[in-house]
C-alpha cells in the first residue's frame, strides 16, 4: 500500500515562523477553518502546537485531503479534512473562530482569491481573524528578485496565476467586510497578512 503521505519541503521552513504569529492573533479556542490545506503538514504542526483549538482542514483534491489525513492522524484536536473549494458559494462548514490560508492565492485564480475573502466573511464572527501568508507586491512591485522570477514561473504555467498586489487583496478584503489588521514581514520574502471581520 502507497503511503499516502504528501511531503512539501517548504512547510519545514517557514512552520515556525507562521506559528509565532498565529499564537498571538488566533483565539486560544475554538474552530481553525484552514483553507487549501495541501499536504496537511502545517496542519499536523499548527494544531500540535495549539491544542487549545479545533483545527479544520480543507482542500478540494482529493489526494491532498487523503494526505491531510494521514499527517493529522495522531492529532487529536484536528478534525477530518473537508472538501471545500474556494470558488464554490456554499462552503460546507457554517462557522469558524478564524480562518487560515497559506500558499493559496498566488498558485490559484484570482477568482480563488475573491471567494476566499467571500467564504470567510460568511463563516466568521465579527473581530475574527483572517490570516494569509504568502509573496505578494507591494505598490505594484515585487519585493525581492526572487519573488519576481517566482511570479514569471508562475504565470508561465498558467497565466490566471501569479504574485498577488497587497493592495488590491487589501481592496477586495474591504469589499468583503475586513479590514487590515496587520503585515508582518516574514522570511524569505513572504508576508503574513492579517485582516479583522468587521
Amino acid at each position: 500500500m502507497t503511503n499516502p503521505r504528501l511531503d512539501a519541503p517548504a512547510t519545514a521552513r517557514n512552520r515556525e515562523p507562521i506559528l509565532t504569529v498565529l499564537r498571538r492573533v488566533l483565539p486560544p479556542a475554538g474552530v481553525v477553518l484552514e483553507i487549501a490545506s495541501g499536504t496537511g503538514q502545517h496542519a499536523a504542526f499548527f494544531a500540535a502546537a495549539l491544542p487549545g483549538v479545533e483545527w479544520q482542514p480543507s482542500d478540494p483534491d482529493p489526494a491532498h485531503r487523503a494526505s491531510v489525513a494521514a499527517w493529522t492522524a495522531e492529532v487529536p484536536n484536528v478534525r477530518a479534512p473537508l472538501d471545500l473549494d474556494a470558488t464554490r458559494h456554499l462552503w460546507p462548514l457554517a462557522r469558524a473562530d478564524a480562518v487560515l490560508c497559506v500558499n493559496m492565492i498566488h498558485i490559484a485564480p484570482w477568482q480563488a482569491c475573491l471567494g476566499l475573502l467571500e467564504g470567510a466573511a460568511g463563516v466568521l464572527p465579527a473581530g475574527a481573524p483572517l490570516v494569509l501568508y504568502g509573496p505578494y507586491r507591494r505598490g505594484g512591485a515585487h519585493t525581492a528578485p526572487s519573488n519576481a522570477a517566482f511570479d514569471a514561473d508562475l504565470r508561465a504555467r498558467n497565466p490566471a496565476w501569479g504574485v498577488r498586489d497587497l493592495e488590491a487583496v487589501q481592496a477586495a478584503a474591504a469589499d468583503a467586510g475586513f479590514a487590515l489588521a496587520e503585515v508582518v514581514e516574514m522570511p524569505a520574502n513572504n508576508l503574513t497578512v492579517v485582516f479583522r471581520r468587521g
